[in-house]
């Protein structure tokens, strides 16, 4: 079946949605999947892997790692491809897999940066003029954020925009606030637990990278005609494949019994149609007149409607630094075992090196030379120092950010020395405030547009304007804090401004 998009006033061609399904999705399952994969560097079982069963050997584990895809083939014994993925590839001859070691050097680093963003999550201010209406909509405007998950709907935000470079927020009236725009206007205004209960049943929903294919105006990028997203769905339902006999031969771990659907949803300003193997299952008009949703880069990049990935510009400098690890490890596997030649000793062959052994000869030229051994390496180990800087510098996370503190503690003894020390830490967060605070804003505003809309609660335009306060990230003194507060309070700062600043 084909798609049928009759009922969208806008023309929208299926020709062209088609497209975006069977090719592009596929194109970008493969680069925003390897994306999350070196974040995320999940660990895969080998059972059932010819390739990686091949290379079992004394030195192996039972597992691979996401991070392996990056490793050259003479490390891992196996010679993989875009194509093939961690999973697959091809076994090598004559190469036996080496020690592999992964350290993970983007997971922490894209962690430590949403805890700076959003670790003490955020208070979105309504600047409505009249105080009573100012109030009320605070307090919607919590209930909502609170209903979609609060503090964990922030740094979720914020971790799939530092790994895929944007993230969307679709705004969904749920069927209560629907049912209530049913009924008419003519419906009394909700008040007190009843408004809680219907601004609560607002959705804001995520929408990761990998299945966001939105239809951008042919003359400006930064429109969105409309809104296409695609993806597989598991069903709590179990298919007629899944017999006894397919889950013994196919071992323990898998789902290939659960049945699955390539779901597609399409959006407009007035219009929204649901999709299941492009059999039409839903569809419906779209009562707030706009795209509702809210695109937010993680780092602005013109003229693309992609932003900038924190994770993508870490991604050949972590496989070197696993390369190198890789080959010291093989070299002191190799190099651990000590090894004696006695010269002019005889019958020492069946002799074990014991302490308070006793060798005795009358050849004054004998000796026991020691080999072997693991020698020390300065300029291996200044590669890898050298590695982890680059890191420092291309994601600006230092160590410092996570805790280690090696032998800067000196240089933390003032509040003015701890923020140079996290001076570009700082500078890329106050960067990324300023583009996820406007996101929030955006949210927030097409939110009480909706209410406005479905007449749950009627407001103007005017009242759509929000300030995003973020708490400072960096230990604070009190009662710094609290003489900075009297201060402004004796220069005529409002006393609510004050209190929300300290945090009450």
């Amino acid at each position: 079946m084909a798609f049928e998009f009759a009922d969208f006033k806008n023309e929208l061609n299926p020709d062209f949605v088609d497209w975006l399904v069977d090719e592009q999705w596929v194109d970008m399952q493969s680069h925003f999947g390897r994306l999350w994969d070196y974040y995320q560097n999940q660990m895969h079982s080998t059972a059932g892997l010819l390739a990686a069963d091949s290379k079992l050997n004394e030195s192996a584990r039972f597992y691979v790692q996401a991070q392996e895809m990056g490793l050259p083939a003479r490390i891992t014994g196996i010679k993989r491809s875009e194509t093939s993925g961690l999973l697959g590839g091809r076994a090598v001859a004559d190469i036996e897999r080496k020690e592999v070691v992964i350290e993970n050097d983007i997971g922490w680093r894209i962690n430590a940066m949403v805890d700076f963003l959003f670790g003490k999550g955020v208070d979105i201010v309504s600047k409505a003029e009249d105080k009573n209406r100012c109030g009320e909509i605070d307090k919607i405007i919590k209930a909502i954020f609170y209903a979609n998950g609060g503090v964990r709907f922030f740094q979720d935000m914020a971790t799939l925009g530092a790994v895929y470079g944007f993230v969307d927020c679709v705004v969904r009236p749920g069927q209560k606030i629907m049912d209530y725009y049913t009924r008419g206007i003519n419906e009394p205004k909700p008040q007190g637990a009843g408004l809680n209960e219907l601004v609560s049943d607002c959705g804001l929903e995520l929408i990761e990278a990998p299945r966001a294919l939105p239809v951008l105006d042919e003359k400006d990028y930064r429109k969105i005609n409309f809104y296409v997203q695609h993806f597989i769905e598991q069903k709590n339902e179990v298919s007629g494949e899944g017999n006894f006999l397919r889950r013994l031969l196919g071992g323990r771990g898998r789902n290939s019994a659960r049945r699955a659907a390539a779901v597609t949803e399409i959006i407009s300003a007035d219009f929204w149609q649901r999709y299941e193997e492009k059999l039409l299952v839903a569809e419906g008009q779209n009562v707030m007149g706009v795209v509702p949703v809210v695109h937010i880069q993680n780092i602005a990049q013109p003229l693309y409607y992609e932003g900038s990935s924190d994770v993508e510009s870490l991604v050949a400098l972590q496989d070197e630094l696993n390369t190198r690890l890789s080959d010291r490890a093989s070299r002191i596997t190799f190099q651990a075992f000590k090894m004696y030649l006695a010269k002019g000793i005889e019958g020492v062959e069946g002799r074990v090196v014991s302490p308070g052994r006793i060798w005795c000869t009358d050849n004054p030229d004998a000796a026991i030379e020691q080999f072997g051994g693991d020698a020390a390496m300065p300029s291996e180990d200044t590669h890898i120092d050298q590695i982890r800087e680059a890191m420092d510098k291309a994601s600006g996370v230092t160590p410092v950010v996570a805790g280690v503190l090696k032998e800067k503690v000196g240089n933390l003894t003032s509040a003015v020395a701890l923020r140079m020390t996290l001076m570009g830490m700082l500078a890329k967060t106050d960067r990324k405030r300023f583009i996820y605070g406007q996101g929030i804003r955006e949210i927030a505003a097409m939110v009480m547009q909706m209410l406005d809309t479905t007449g749950i609660y009627p407001n103007s335009k005017d009242e759509r304007n929000f300030d995003v306060i973020f708490p400072s990230p960096l230990p604070e003194n009190t009662l710094e804090k609290l003489n900075e507060a009297k201060l402004k309070k004796e220069l005529g700062v409002p006393g609510e401004t004050v209190l929300r600043e300290l945090g009450y």
